[in-house]
């Protein structure tokens, strides 16, 4: 991995920027309990962390009545109630000042219209050079259609770009656009590198977290 070819450091939203899997699950299951349906299982709350609604509610609901319901309430739910339930990603914060602007910085998600809540409850509504949601694409991860939208608006090569991810969806979206990827705590994923802590990543790409100007470290 030529660490010097990146000018992109792109994220995933859920599992990486934030650990989401209780707000997630409290979603959905307010949908599932308004269809009469019974509570998520766990690993049906695996599958649907890495989906849009639409395909979660397709995975979901068998009775296309019902998913139709389903999307129906979903589009009058407030996701603010369950913003509160996100845990941001310790440094995260602290990474996204201190890659730019020598990086630029973008987040490819399979959410939907959930995504400008989260970061305006959080404060990240300037940290991010592009967001690419699921509704800004035809074809949603593990299509690499949101991480191809990115180069292409930053007019950068494949091998220019490391996208941070969590799943199985985020690998192979990265697999297909060419991207570097970066396993976000998930070792049983084929990756560039492994990540622990997103403080690792600034170690790698030699960027100072703790300097208010942002300086980049020699390598």
């Amino acid at each position: 991995m030529k660490i010097e070819n990146i000018r992109i450091v792109a994220f995933d939203c859920d599992g990486v920027m934030f650990e989401s899997r209780h707000a997630n699950q409290a979603f959905y299951n307010r949908i599932l309990e308004h269809l009469g349906l019974e509570p998520l299982k766990p690993n049906q709350m695996d599958k649907v962390q890495m989906l849009t609604v639409d395909q979660a509610l397709d995975y979901l609901v068998k009775d296309p009545e019902a998913r139709r319901e389903g999307r129906r309430f979903r589009l009058k739910m407030d996701y603010l109630d369950f913003v509160p339930m996100l845990e941001i990603e310790p440094d995260l914060k602290l990474l996204l000042a201190a890659l730019r602007p020598r990086y630029k910085t973008a987040v490819a998600t399979n959410r939907t219209n959930t995504m400008g809540a989260v970061l305006e409850r959080f404060g990240l509504e300037g940290s991010f050079d592009l967001v690419v949601t699921a509704w800004d694409v035809e074809n949603p991860k593990p299509h690499p259609e949101s991480l191809e939208k990115i180069l292409d608006a930053f007019s950068c090569r494949p091998d220019q770009m490391i996208y941070i991810g969590d799943s199985s969806v985020d690998q192979q979206a990265a697999e297909l656009a060419g991207v570097l990827f970066a396993a976000y705590a998930n070792k049983n994923l084929r990756a560039d590198v492994y990540l622990e802590s997103l403080g690792q990543l600034a170690q790698i790409l030699g960027v100072d977290m703790h300097s208010n100007s942002g300086i980049i470290k020699h390598r």
